[in-house]
């Protein structure tokens, strides 16, 4: 994206300025894409330099746990030149034409504020350097900065930012883009691990998560949705509800959704009944004295229906025939089968899956003479505010929207759902409400991972080269148009490194909800395709390391494979970076114990993995270690956040590997933790997380570290056992986590 930069100064009380930054034209990355986001930003303050010399830095994202409360203020007090000591971060209220974008999805906030937020610090020190220069009447150019302090070598002067702060506050700013930001060399914050600066609330249980807010007379509501996706009211006892202790008011909400063979992230109000209370406790208790007939086919019989088993045999005749739709097609795929020295033929599939953020979803609402304010833990908040707009008929104009901290989000925060209830219901009961979902509501309601099916073909030739590669994607959706996050690109590896190749998909009809999950796509398409990948290194007789450099090797034929984004030279990179760390050539092949390897590029993201597993005689499997290279371009901003990133993706991993969500008469089957088994401690393997750092912009790490965790775990069962194990979860297969 091309960005012109400028910065606006305005006073504020107490001697303080305050700095806005705006980018024109702007990216607006909303989940995994990006769209455009108008031409001009308001001015908003980002600092706030005191009279005592501290610094209050806003950050501009949501916080989901992936750490950008500390990441992104720290770009800024760089620049600034301060110490990190003397800072101190606040949320910055929703206000994308100040801030420009603020979301959380796509491991987008490194690679959209690298430079942008840079150049406010950069912007900010440079008034400091005018005002001081001024008051001592010498050139700027003799001036430095360190420490939130301005020095003059030659008459041995110094003064605190906080000193100068007033006389900063009304100088013309110079257009930031020709500001020379600091060399790498120079950096006092940017790559020194710093704690996240909420662990000691977190730690001491401080009241900074959604479920935390509390407002005067706010009561809380609890939303009853029929299992079956869509149904609707017929009768309920609501007048014995409304007799219930501490119950306030009980009423029908008959939704806005329209059921459809393609279901959006967002479709609107589900058909429900609300239960507002003086407690969460209270309203809760009444829901369970409920007593409703559901209208399970309001909106289609086909949901009432729908169940895994149907889908599964339905998914397997579709499988024996040819993609209803071809994504991409090269070469002659027919006759490089046929003058193939060995085919090799595997079926792979996959669960829908459940986000199972340990804080549920909740949002507060509130009216007050005609104006909504909302505080959410969403991580679109702006589409939030849009879609409740959208949905009550008012104005976004009229809507204030705060940030809260979320607890987890892994894309389940992208759609805002609660936030619209939180509003409909706070304007129906003329009160501040917050609606916190159960966890029996997380589950039935989600927007869920959608689960897949692929048949994969390849073709070598005598000397163990790939010729031919076809792959049958049987996934969800209506004709050519697939759900949510359901589709798959042609760019798929290793598109474009096979001369003959073929990527196709037919779609099955589904009344429910997708949306997208860490690392969308590429959670399941990794696992699938580096899969199938060792299993071709198997049949060829050759090691998959040197199979996958090949392909990786091989160049691409124009319009026949991935896009000019997509580096191999980074991929195969990490590949032989992670073999050397991890000692492949020299693994450990026994019974019981045994290593895989799998690479996966996400996210503008590369990265490499190996696990070594220990598999006992009842089939148990233990992850003992787990190497991961990821290359995120030149400077790994904050290490300590990184690493967790880095290691929370291959827990996750580990989780998706053991947990499925299954349909029986169009009702999800799992209703909590206890049919839904997240990884618990003793799951944790030993980690070694790496760096390879090349010449390339900073990206993110939400989401890279991730899809390659599963496949190097699988393969290392192969290696342990003889058994493929092609279908998730691992159970599947007779395997489970010890």
């Amino acid at each position: 994206m091309n960005r012109r930069h400028f910065l606006q100064m305005t006073a504020l009380a107490g001697g303080g300025f305050a700095l806005a930054l705006y980018e024109r034209p702007l990216a607006r990355a909303m989940g995994a894409g990006q769209q455009a986001a108008g031409q001009g930003l308001s001015p908003r303050a980002f600092l706030e330099i005191h009279s005592d010399g501290t610094v209050t830095i806003k950050s501009k994202n949501p916080e989901i746990g992936q750490g950008v409360r500390t990441m992104l203020p720290m770009l800024i007090a760089e620049e600034l030149d301060v110490d990190w000591s003397q800072v101190r971060v606040a949320q910055a209220e929703l206000d994308e034409h100040a801030f420009g974008p603020q979301f959380a999805g796509g491991s987008m906030s490194t690679p959209m504020n690298w430079e942008p937020l840079r150049r406010v610090g950069a912007a900010a020190r440079q008034l400091m350097i005018t005002a001081a220069a001024r008051r001592w009447g010498v050139p700027e150019g003799e001036c430095s900065t360190a420490a939130g302090k301005v020095h003059h070598a030659t008459s041995q002067r110094s003064v605190s930012y906080g000193e100068v702060a007033q006389e900063a506050s009304s100088l013309p700013l110079s257009d930031a883009s020709s500001i020379k930001l600091k060399d790498a060399r120079d950096y006092r914050i940017i790559g020194k691990p710093l704690p996240n600066v909420d662990n000691a609330a977190i730690l001491a249980g401080k009241p900074i998560f959604g479920v935390d807010v509390k407002l005067p007379g706010m009561l809380y509501a609890v939303f009853q949705k029929c299992s079956v996706f869509a149904g609707k009211v017929k009768t309920a006892n609501l007048d014995h509800v409304r007799t219930m202790p501490g119950v306030r008011h009980a009423f029908v909400v008959e939704g806005t959704v329209k059921q459809a063979p393609i279901v959006g992230s967002d479709p609107g109000i589900e058909p429900g009944i609300a239960i507002v209370a003086d407690s969460w406790w209270q309203a809760q208790a009444a829901r369970k004295a409920l007593k409703v007939e559901w209208d399970e086919v309001a909106g289609s019989a086909s949901a009432a229906a729908q169940s895994s088993a149907a889908f599964e045999a339905q998914a397997q005749n579709l499988l024996k025939q040819s993609p209803a739709h071809t994504i991409r097609s090269n070469g002659n795929l027919d006759s490089a089968f046929q003058n193939a020295a060995k085919i090799v033929e595997a079926s792979y599939s996959y669960p829908f899956l459940n986000h199972a953020t340990l804080e549920p979803q909740n949002a507060t609402a509130r009216f007050n003479g005609g104006k909504l304010e909302i505080w959410t833990t969403s991580q679109t908040p702006g589409e939030g505010r849009r879609y409740v707009a959208q949905q009550l008929g008012i104005a976004e104009s009229d809507i204030t929207v705060h940030l809260v901290r979320a607890g987890g989000g892994f894309g389940r925060r992208l759609m805002n759902d609660y936030m619209v209830e939180a509003a409909w219901i706070a304007r129906e009961a003329k009160s501040p409400v917050q609606v916190m979902w159960s966890r029996e509501d997380d589950f039935a309601h989600d927007a869920f991972r959608p689960g897949g099916w692929h048949g994969l073909k390849a073709g070598l030739d005598a000397q163990g080269h790939v010729t031919a590669w076809s792959q049958h994607l049987v996934t969800y959706g209506e004709g050519e148009h697939t759900a949510p996050t359901a589709d798959i690109s042609g760019d798929e590896f290793p598109s474009g490194r096979v001369p003959n190749y073929l990527i196709g998909h037919s779609a099955m009809p589904l009344w429910l909800r997708t949306g997208p999950m860490r690392a969308p796509g590429a959670n399941a398409y990794a696992f699938v395709g580096q899969s199938f990948v060792d299993e071709v290194a198997l049949a060829a007789a050759r090691d998959p390391l040197d199979l996958q450099l090949e392909l990786l090797a091989t160049p691409v034929a124009n319009g026949s494979g991935r896009p000019s984004g997509f580096n191999a030279e980074r991929l195969a990179g990490v590949l032989r970076q992670v073999a050397e760390e991890s000692n492949w050539r020299n693994r450990v092949r026994a019974p019981g114990r045994g290593m895989g390897i799998a690479a996966y590029s996400c996210h503008s993201g590369y990265c490499a993995e190996v696990a070594e597993v220990a598999v006992d005689a009842e089939n148990r499997i233990r992850v003992n270690q787990v190497w991961a290279v990821a290359d995120v371009g030149r400077q790994i901003i904050n290490p300590s956040g990184a690493r967790a990133q880095a290691e929370g993706g291959i827990l996750e991993a580990l989780g998706h590997m053991n947990v499925e969500i299954t349909l029986a008469g169009g009702r999800v089957e799992q209703t909590n933790y206890w049919q839904y088994h997240l990884p618990r401690m003793r799951h944790t393997p030993k980690m070694h997380i790496s760096w390879r750092i090349t010449d390339n912009p900073p990206t993110g790490l939400g989401e890279p570290v991730m899809p390659a965790a599963i496949p190097a775990v699988c393969n290392a069962i192969f290696a342990a056992t003889g058994k493929r194990v092609r279908s998730l979860p691992i159970t599947q297969s007779g395997f489970s986590l010890a």
